[in-house]
């Protein structure tokens, strides 16, 4: 995997998936059997692990019996066939309406905490984009930043909104000088100065989530741009670039989530046909 390029969170999931499957397996790996693959499954089912998460601890194990034959040499059947694999409730991506906008951003403390989840709202910015994000990533001149190394090793150019500019600077006219180049720090604790992690971004979230009662994610606010950009008009390839998805197909699926589009779009589509249907009666 790391000769592949494969970040070190997904390689950290894979080990982890792998290392949970042997410390439960009760017999040698070579023996086990598509049945056996079964028994696992319903031991990871009886501890109420979500459907996704079975899949990622089966793709473990079947991308490491799928390494056994191919890099090893060794004559092996895989064990994990289609059949284990559970199919998954393709659910629509979750958006905040204006007013849960409103209530979380009257929430937020600090200036940190502002810039973070405008960002996230205004440029779409995943959360370990936002914890990687360096200040020689911000170019506040041209209203750019540059995202490196994004999800599937790809770097991209996102626009900064007039409000999430503002967020930005009040932030950037606070944050403590040091040699630290990444952008958001710690601002309590033993580790204050300190580059904030992912998870810190994602406790800070989950805290305003409990505060004001509202099922929000860092995600979330990501695909409330997606939804917003397509209500008002902007062309599905423009937010697959902006938000950096591989495949136009992903970026599909907002508009399966906005309404207000295929609302007006409908209606739009109605007066021309009621246009034409009067035009035929009035020539017959």
């Amino acid at each position: 995997m790391k000769r592949r390029n494969f970040s070190p969170n997904t390689v950290k999931s894979y080990l982890n998936g792998l290392k949970h499957f042997v410390l439960w397996l009760d017999a040698p790996i070579e023996t086990v059997t598509y049945r056996k693959i079964g028994v696992y499954m319903d031991d990871l089912l009886g501890k109420r692990l979500k459907p996704k998460t079975v899949n990622c601890y089966l793709n473990s194990v079947c991308q490491f019996y799928h390494y056994l034959c191919e890099e090893e040499g060794i004559q092996l059947v895989n064990p994990v066939k289609k059949p284990n694999i559970m199919k998954l409730p393709r659910g629509l991506p979750k958006h905040l309406k204006e007013e849960q906008i409103e209530i979380l951003f009257r929430n937020l403390k600090g200036y940190r905490d502002q810039a973070m989840f405008m960002l996230m709202l205004r440029c779409g910015l995943r959360v370990e984009e936002v914890a990687h994000l360096s200040l020689g990533d911000i170019d506040l001149k041209r209203r750019m930043l540059l995202i490196q190394d994004g999800k599937g090793a790809k770097d991209r150019i996102v626009y900064i909104s007039n409000d999430a500019l503002h967020a930005l600077l009040d932030y950037l006219r606070v944050r403590p000088e040091n040699k630290v180049k990444k952008a958001f720090l710690v601002e309590k604790g033993p580790f204050t100065g300190q580059p904030i992690s992912i998870r810190g971004i994602q406790k800070r979230m989950e805290y305003y989530a409990r505060k004001t009662n509202l099922k929000i994610s860092c995600h979330s606010l990501r695909h409330t741009l997606a939804t917003q950009m397509l209500n008002a008009d902007a062309a599905l390839s423009t937010i697959q670039d902006l938000l950096g998805h591989n495949s136009i197909r992903t970026t599909q699926r907002y508009c399966r989530v906005s309404n207000i589009k295929v609302q007006r779009d409908y209606y739009k589509a109605m007066e021309v046909i009621a246009q034409r249907m009067a035009c035929i009666q009035s020539n017959g």
